[in-house]
């Protein structure tokens, strides 16, 4: 498969854009905290037949160099949409198909309001717009499990990600867990925290509103980062056409742990898309 590197001395180049495969329509990667690119590693292979892919690292990813890190622009979600809008724009895409994971979700559905003519179709995969519960809310954490995950990330980084690493990826897994593990591990633990606490303190609830892109919300049926209902409750949310779909899977990562599940999806996803 050629790589071929994009936005020479731009956001693309600083954030490891790259492209693979030929097709007409583009289909965007985007990880969530904690992984990088290579997450999507079983997918791309299959995805390349039908899609030019574009993948690219979050800024907090152990691939990008930390002084590209401002802790006052990524303090909210604003941040990684500028950082997605500028990776698009470099490499002339519009009208993608965008799969956004966990935090890329929302920072994709984020971008869309402001530039929706980057968007054709949001695959939100794992995604939350609060992961704290509130009244008639659940989220799936309480203030108090927050506040002991920045305790313990703060305490000792490397300590907590070998325990955060098996819950995320959920099931017996020990390929998995070790590579979400060799990604937690590769980030900065200043900007890991600071990261963890834009994230678990979002509420980006009354951004799903002006979200007009339409939208296919994929869940696992057990994630013990975004519990079920919160699939629905965004289905229920969004201004746009929207459908969920369960996936028979635990975990958060299901590209890792169940692959030709999600595969399955995307392709009836698209093939819906097209008709």
């Amino acid at each position: 498969m050629t790589c071929i590197q994009h936005g020479h001395g731009g956001i693309a180049e600083a954030l490891n854009a790259r492209m693979y495969g030929t097709g007409t329509q583009t289909l965007v990667l985007a990880h969530g905290y904690g992984a990088d690119q290579s997450v999507w590693h079983y997918l791309i292979p299959y995805l390349v037949c039908y899609f030019r892919v574009v993948v690219f690292d979050l800024v907090i990813s152990g691939n990008v160099r930390p002084e590209l890190y401002d802790q006052d622009k990524y303090s909210t979600f604003d941040g990684y949409a500028q950082d997605l809008k500028g990776v698009l724009e470099e490499l002339n895409v519009t009208d993608s198909i965008y799969l956004g994971h966990s935090m890329s979700a929302m920072v994709g559905c984020l971008a869309s309001t402001s530039s929706p003519h980057l968007f054709k179709h949001l695959i939100l995969l794992g995604g939350s717009p609060r992961y704290l519960n509130a009244k008639n809310y659940v989220g799936g954490f309480d203030r108090s499990d927050i506040n002991a995950l920045f305790h313990d990330i703060k305490r000792n980084f490397s300590s907590w990600a070998s325990g955060f690493a098996p819950k995320a990826i959920g099931v017996n897994d020990t390929k998995s867990v070790q590579e979400f593990r060799s990604s937690l591990d590769k980030m900065n633990p200043r900007i890991a925290l600071d990261a963890a606490e834009t994230v678990f303190r979002s509420d980006l609830r009354k951004i799903l509103k002006q979200v007009k892109v339409p939208c296919t919300i994929i869940q696992s049926a057990k994630d013990f980062v975004v519990p079920k209902s919160v699939a629905s409750y965004m289905a229920s949310k969004l201004g746009s056409r929207s459908k969920v779909r369960i996936l028979n899977a635990h975990g958060h990562l299901p590209q890792l742990t169940a692959y030709p599940l999600l595969l399955k999806v995307l392709k009836d996803v698209v093939a819906a898309d097209d008709r």
